[in-house]
């Protein structure tokens, strides 16, 4: 299994005001805290975003092939790279973790979870659900899902959710991982900047 680390940056940030992945915590940006975390469990990471932009990150940038569409022009622009890097490997082997850069609370256990059951599952994709629903910018695609999500793209849907269930999917409901989420924050988001003053008071408090 070949385990390949995406990070999803450089979105609109409309309610948030600023690009939500430079906001910082104890000094790091979350497009590093999330980059560090990928790395850890992941073989390789890549940002996928606007051309030109985060030239000060540790990872290679992936300029996003169909900017101003979404999140899933980003799904499709990462696997689109596997799909190049990987040439004529068989990529049912081929996984790509994708992940948004503003998830504050998620944890390297978690993210190793998420590539065991990969490992281990028949479907072209593993996603966590949670109260909100699927949680598609922390999942797991397998790379020969590539066509299918391309064929939706193509037919005008941009929703992530929606060209999901055009694939085999592998869902993680709460039994399965709850036990990664003492504090009922795994998926929380950071989408107004209220929510990030919370998000740092609650893990400035927690490294005291």
């Amino acid at each position: 299994m070949i385990r390949h680390g995406f990070l999803q940056a450089g979105g609109g940030s409309t309610r948030f005001g600023t690009d939500k992945a430079l906001a910082k915590f104890a000094g790091k940006t979350m497009l590093q805290r999330t980059g560090e975390l990928l790395e850890s469990v992941s073989d390789d990471v890549h940002i996928v975003g606007p051309e030109g932009k985060y030239e000060e990150a540790r990872w290679p940038l992936i300029p996003d092939r169909w900017p101003g569409e979404g999140p899933l022009g980003g799904v499709l622009t990462a696997l689109r790279h596997i799909e190049k890097f990987d040439g004529a490997r068989d990529q049912s082997f081929s996984w790509a973790l994708i992940l948004s850069c503003d998830m504050p609370f998620l944890t390297r256990e978690f993210l190793g979870f998420l590539w065991e059951r990969a490992a281990d599952t028949h479907a072209q994709v593993v996603v966590p659900q949670s109260e909100n629903g699927l949680e598609p910018l922390c999942a797991c695609w397998r790379v020969e899902a590539t066509e299918g999500i391309q064929a939706a793209f193509g037919e005008g849907i941009r929703k992530v959710t929606q060209a999901m269930k055009r694939l085999s999917m592998e869902v993680l409901d709460e039994s399965a991982w709850k036990r990664f989420d003492s504090g009922n924050r795994l998926f929380w988001n950071m989408n107004t900047p209220g929510d990030y003053e919370e998000a740092r008071r609650i893990l400035e408090a927690g490294n005291r």
